[in-house]
């Protein structure tokens, strides 16, 4: 079966409903955080991995529409990095940046390690690394391509998703454990108990700017305005993969855009002060969020799952492979580099999410942990800041250098 671009929209706008359908019923998924577009699209791809098995019949779709969302939501996240909010971070921010930069690293070595075991080629333990586990569905998927045809790996994608997908489990799933234990060890307790204000976020009863207001509210003139800026971005990203193309660096065109999006954010309302600008506002959240849950839909609803079998030992021994390392360190690097405090127990936590999942799994580790023994204004506002600013650009980089390597 042959689906064409509008069928495909379709499939997978059900894939969603699908997965908030799974989501509202499933405690399982739920409580781990699973996002709906995952349930949704492994669902749908098993569904048509029946029909493969039983009637031999295999389904294609027209995923063009799929990667041109990708370079969208990138964009967008570009487009809400703003340099000042991640100034309200401070030393703290700092130090675990460096810990997640340098984990990066780690992340891939471990992947290189079990791969020259395995004798599978060595470029699928850094698609099991840091692109698939750190990078998370999207990063795995955007990779995938030039993993397939530069570095002979038939099923990037399919095994992308599959670490990216279990990276997400697992990262919900030792991240309270390891708080329960560091908090009991050390007997920590929250500094300050009765404050459950995030530290650095605007406060709720603040009085917007007259451009804040105006993106408050989601309008034709705050969409339109979101395109336009958006459109801008992707353009200013393309010219500047071509230039990178020149120098020699390889970059998938949704890491420039994103590279773009925070440069024109961080620069534009600079020189032109009377300008609204969309960053944060919720027309921009609407476009993000959309553009990412079809992407993801797409992505997963057309993945071949059969042709994993054969893979299905290395993947497992990676997957066991990264879950103890990311336990040691954020047990004696992260939370000794944060302070031993309750807020590093806290940060811990959430790491084990980011390194293995994504910022929601983080997100949810935390509240897990913070609705039993206290807030942590702290960890809340690094935590987020590091996963939604600053890894997808490392990653990028640090994948790129390891690929080279590799090959």
């Amino acid at each position: 079966m042959d689906f064409d671009g509008r069928q495909t929209l379709i499939i997978a706008i059900l894939t969603l409903f699908l997965g908030k359908l799974l989501n509202r019923k499933v405690t399982f998924f739920r409580k781990y955080n699973l996002p709906e577009p995952v349930t949704g699209g492994v669902l749908v791809s098993l569904i048509f991995g029946a029909l493969y098995f039983f009637f031999n019949t295999e389904t294609s779709f027209d995923l063009i529409t799929r990667d041109s969302l990708l370079i969208v939501f990138f964009t967008t996240i570009g487009l809400n990095a703003k340099f000042s909010t991640l100034l309200t971070g401070g030393r703290p921010l700092l130090i675990l940046l460096v810990a997640a930069v340098v984990y990066l690293i780690l992340q891939n070595l471990v992947g290189l390690a079990v791969m020259s075991l395995t004798g599978e080629p060595l470029a699928t333990g850094i698609l099991g690394g840091s692109i698939a586990l750190s990078g998370g569905h999207g990063t795995a998927i955007a990779w995938a391509p030039s993993l397939a045809e530069n570095y002979g790996i038939g099923k990037a994608s399919e095994i992308g998703i599959a670490c990216a997908t279990f990276g997400l489990i697992l990262g919900g799933l030792i991240g309270g454990p390891i708080a329960n234990r560091l908090i009991k060890k050390h007997q920590l307790t929250p500094e300050h108990p009765n404050d459950e204000h995030l530290v650095g976020l605007p406060d709720k009863d603040s009085e917007p700017s007259i451009h804040e207001e105006k993106f408050r509210i989601i309008n034709v003139d705050t969409v339109l305005s979101c395109l336009l800026v958006i459109s801008i971005a992707v353009g200013l990203g393309l010219v500047l993969n071509e230039a990178a193309v020149a120098f020699g660096l390889q970059l998938p065109n949704f890491v420039t855009c994103l590279f773009a999006g925070i440069l024109l954010t961080n620069f534009l309302p600079l020189l032109f002060k009377k300008m609204p600008w969309p960053s944060g506002s919720n027309s921009l959240a609407l476009i993000s969020d959309l553009s990412l849950g079809l992407f993801l839909a797409m992505s997963l609803m057309s993945l071949q799952l059969w042709t994993l079998l054969d893979l299905a030992g290395p993947i497992m021994l990676l997957l066991v492979a990264q879950v103890i390392v990311i336990t040691v360190w954020v047990m004696f690097v992260i939370f000794p580099a944060m302070g031993r405090s309750y807020d590093a127990a806290i940060i811990a936590s959430g790491y084990a999410g980011l390194g293995l999942g994504a910022t929601p799994t983080a997100i949810a580790n935390m509240t897990a942990v913070t609705t039993k023994y206290g807030p942590s204004p702290q960890a809340f506002l690094i935590v987020p800041l590091v996963g939604a600013f600053f890894i997808d650009l490392a990653n990028a980089f640090v994948i790129q250098k390891f690929l080279a390597w590799v090959g």
